[in-house]
């Protein structure tokens, strides 16, 4: 996509963070951008740094989990901005823990808004692009964690693995509708995550995952010395126009993405391929694409 300017933008998580800079960039780039976010006072101190950099950032209360809300606050951008042909769902929550301690309470939470909110912007939001015959793209916050794990990642890894899954099928998907789709996998970036424990709704007050004040400062310190929000921006914006698949933040991880692909490769049977179950295989993959087409 070559054309930013003039189209409109959703940005899930616009409030702060990753998602400010991403929207302010867009907004940079010419496009009319509509930020979502769940906290009111997010959203008014947000549209406030837009207007000091001399752009303006539309705000509207979202909880990304709210599957009715996603279609309202659909209708209110089309009415208000035009419709959305650049959908960045970027909200999530940096809550880590160990598998074995966690609750349903913890995997409901964490899966239904890192996961689950992903689904439900892509439902909401793909087919009225599709609909629209003009292209566009569509951008999901994933992680190095949604490539690679540790042993703290737990529910995280598990969604963010699924959102980059998400993002590569739909990629695939979408391809001949001239839209195009891309994940973004930061490593640290400096943002408000180590705040998330504290935003738990009382429907899942029931969770086995804490953080004290102390690893809560930890955490801010780590993340000072990590990227700027703008240059993460600056960085997507550069990724839809070129339609990267994915968005990296850090190259200096590329020892511990090789890791992971060499254990896989070392695990595969040591055997010749098994040309007839092969030739299967891409028959039906092949026989799947025909029928979603």
């Amino acid at each position: 996509m070559t054309d930013i300017k003039n189209r409109t933008a959703f940005v899930t998580g616009g409030a702060s963070g990753m998602g400010l800079g991403i929207a302010k960039a867009l907004a940079h780039a010419g496009a009319r951008v509509a930020i979502a976010d769940i906290r009111d006072d997010h959203l008014e101190a947000a549209v406030a740094t837009g207007q000091g950099e001399g752009v303006n950032l539309t705000p509207y209360r979202l909880d990304v989990t709210d599957r009715a809300a996603h279609s309202d606050v659909a209708d209110a951008v089309e009415r208000d901005l035009g419709a959305a042909s650049i959908i960045i769902l970027n909200a999530g929550i940096g809550v880590l823990g160990h598998i074995k301690d966690a609750s349903y309470a913890d995997w409901d939470w964490i899966m239904g808004v890192n996961l689950g909110g992903v689904l439900n912007g892509v439902r909401t939001f793909v087919p009225r692009l599709r609909a629209l015959n003009g292209g566009g793209h569509v951008l999901a916050t994933s992680s190095m964690g949604g490539l690679v794990v540790a042993d703290s990642g737990g529910i995280y890894s598990a969604a963010k693995f699924g959102v980059t899954a998400m993002m590569e099928c739909l990629r695939e998907d979408l391809a001949g509708d001239n839209i195009g789709v891309s994940v973004l996998c930061p490593a640290a970036v400096n943002t408000n995550i180590h705040q998330h424990h504290g935003m738990r709704p009382a429907a899942f007050a029931d969770g086995k995952y804490t953080q004290s004040e102390e690893e809560a400062a930890q955490l801010k310190r780590m993340l000072s010395h990590g990227m700027d929000p703008d240059d993460v921006g600056a960085l997507v914006v550069e990724a839809i126009v070129a339609n990267k698949p994915f968005i990296f933040t850090d190259g200096g991880l590329a020892p511990v993405v090789r890791a992971r692909r060499d254990a896989l490769i070392a695990s595969l049977p040591d055997e010749p391929r098994n040309e007839a179950r092969w030739q299967q295989d891409l028959a039906m993959r092949q026989a799947m694409r025909d029928q979603a087409l």
